[in-house]
């Protein structure tokens, strides 16, 4: 295997995919990007952020240096006809062709550090298609036209799921380990590290923190970590990402005897979650699948919290590609990653999820954890209990 693309096909010693399926992947995308564009009659396409460089380079290119940055050190051009380029710097040039783009078929065009000309360059690359009009850009500028590359990139590939498998297991395995580290007297900022340290020895970037303890996870959906010491309830609730993916995932701990309400709150989690992963199959829409929660939350005993915070939605190259709304009108395709967070009063449930040929195949599982199994039309959908010590 290349040493320059098996960072996309190998993780952690273990091979995810054969060469020949992951440069059918590629392929693919190309294939489906070129029709798009001519479709669309751009003369090309320009992207810059993340999702879209990970989703079309198979997961081989990270162009991110700032963490928290939408875009990276490079662009990436695909014209009507086929061509592909990559734009930067001189000083990022040869690390980006020996880690990044050495084994892809794409065209370097450098600039000086201090004189990008990106846009005009692309525009005379991308050329005279005929019937096209403009260039295409995901991120704003003068002269481009503003795209979308959601519906290209929401059906996953295989090769695309192998690595979300591995993704979904080390995040899940890594939370696991931090929630039994986790101590009485500990601040919410351990519990960040822990986990995030965790993370990071597995090669793989934590995205999202939301760690919280006792009344904090109460009075908070989105409780940031603000250093608050754990007495009796902890939450450990994050995003990681590799390959340009993401995962969701949510766990709790509790010292000490966990109160019946509390507990009660968990079922109920569990029976709204299980409701809309019942739901979540090809074809329903997104405001189908909040008034799926709605009811649930009703039947559960709870009627309108589902006004109290967004019950997530599809996942994918975005911690969130999509929220179910009340007038949303997304559909669930098949081979779509699903990330699900109802909540009720300090309780919550959170994993993410694949709709894969019918069927719901968990990424985040944790079956050494206590587990609530919620049934929906005769079908068990489990979900994480809260780790009691």
């Amino acid at each position: 295997m290349s040493k320059r693309i098996e960072k996309a096909l190998a993780a952690g010693g273990a091979t995810l995919a054969t060469e020949a399926a992951w440069n059918a992947e590629l392929e693919a995308k190309h294939e489906k990007l070129v029709e798009w564009l001519r479709a669309q009659k751009l003369a090309g396409v320009l992207l810059r952020r993340n999702e879209n460089v990970a989703w079309v380079t198979g997961g081989a290119v990270e162009l991110r240096v700032l963490t928290p940055s939408e875009t990276g050190v490079a662009s990436l051009l695909v014209t009507a006809e086929g061509k592909c380029y990559y734009f930067t710097a001189e000083n990022e040039a040869p690390r980006l062709h020996d880690e990044e783009f050495g084994a892809l078929d794409f065209e370097p065009v450098l600039f000086p550090w201090y004189g990008d000309d990106t846009v005009a360059t692309a525009q005379k690359l991308a050329g005279n298609v005929s019937g096209a009009s403009s260039l295409g850009s995901d991120t704003p500028g003068a002269g481009l036209t503003p795209v979308n590359l959601y519906p290209l990139r929401q059906s996953l590939s295989e090769t695309e799921i192998a690595r979300y498998r591995w993704l979904g297991t080390q995040t899940a395995d890594a939370i696991v380990e931090a929630l039994h580290e986790v101590e009485p007297g500990m601040s919410e900022y351990d519990l960040e590290a822990i986990t995030a340290e965790n993370l990071l020895h597995r090669g793989i970037l934590p995205s999202v923190a939301l760690y919280a303890v006792d009344d904090r996870i109460y009075k908070y959906k989105h409780a940031a970590p603000r250093g608050k010491r754990l007495q009796q309830y902890g939450m450990l609730n994050l995003c990681s990402r590799k390959w340009g993916l993401a995962i969701s995932i949510t766990r709790f701990i509790h010292f000490g005897n966990l109160p019946a309400e509390l507990g009660a709150r968990f079922e109920a989690s569990a029976q709204v979650n299980a409701a809309l992963l019942d739901a979540t199959r090809e074809g329903a829409t997104s405001a189908q699948l909040f008034g799926v929660a709605k009811d649930a939350y009703a039947v559960q005993g709870f009627a309108g919290d589902e006004q109290l915070h967004h019950q997530g939605g599809s996942t994918g190259y975005g911690e969130r590609e999509w929220v179910a709304t009340p007038n949303g009108t997304q559909v669930v395709v098949n081979h779509q990653a699903f990330a699900w967070n109802p909540s009720i009063r300090g309780a919550k449930a959170e994993d993410t999820v694949i709709l894969n040929d019918g069927k719901i195949e968990w990424l985040t599982a944790t079956p050494d954890l206590p587990v609530i199994e919620a049934v929906v039309n005769g079908t068990k959908y489990p979900a994480a209990g809260v780790l009691v010590k």
